[in-house]
C-alpha cells in the first residue's frame, strides 16, 4: 500500500515542529531553513499552511532533470534526489510548479521531501495531526464527499 502525506491546514498552529523534525532528520540540525517542509504564515488571517513536495504522479522535476538524478523509490513512491548524480543545475527547481525543491548552497545539490524512507519525521512530530501519513488511495473524491457532507450539514443547520 502506497502512503502519502495529507496536510490539513485548519489544524496547523504554526508551531514549526514539522520543520524542526525534518531538518534534524535530514540535515542533523534543528534549523528550519534546512527543512524540506515549510510552514507558510498568513499573518493577516491568523492561519498557517504547511507545504512540501506532493510527489506528483507526472513529476515535472524528474522529467526536467538532465542527468536523471531524480528517481522513484519503489517502496514509498517518493521522488528522490540522488546526491551522487545531482549536478546542482537547478532545472528541477524551475520545473516544479509548487516551488518545493530547493537548492542547498552548502552541498551544491538540490533537496526535496523524500518521505523519510516511509516514516516522515514531519508527520510524527506534528502535535495536532495537521500532517498525517495516510493511504494514498484515500484521495480527492472521498475527501470531497466528506467535505460536501460536512458543508451540506452546516448549510442545512443554518437554514
Amino acid at each position: 500500500m502506497q502512503k502519502s502525506l495529507h496536510i490539513d491546514p485548519g489544524k496547523c498552529t504554526g508551531c514549526l515542529q514539522c520543520e524542526m523534525a525534518c531538518s534534524y532528520d535530514n540535515e542533523g540540525a534543528f534549523n528550519p531553513s534546512k527543512s524540506r517542509i515549510k510552514v507558510f504564515a498568513f499573518h493577516d488571517e491568523g492561519r498557517f499552511v504547511p507545504y512540501t513536495c506532493t510527489q506528483c504522479d507526472e513529476a515535472w522535476c524528474m522529467q526536467a532533470c538532465p542527468v536523471d538524478a531524480i528517481s522513484v523509490d519503489a517502496a514509498t513512491g517518493a521522488k528522490v534526489v540522488s546526491d551522487a548524480r545531482c549536478v546542482g543545475c537547478k532545472v528541477c527547481t524551475i520545473a516544479c510548479p509548487f516551488g518545493t525543491i530547493n537548492y542547498n548552497a552548502d552541498t551544491g545539490k538540490v533537496v526535496k521531501c523524500d518521505l523519510c524512507e516511509g516514516d516522515p519525521a514531519c508527520a510524527t512530530a506534528c502535535p495536532t495531526d495537521a500532517i498525517t501519513f495516510i493511504d494514498a488511495n484515500w484521495t480527492g473524491l472521498e475527501r470531497m464527499r466528506a467535505w460536501a457532507a460536512k458543508t451540506d450539514s452546516g448549510a442545512q443547520a443554518s437554514a
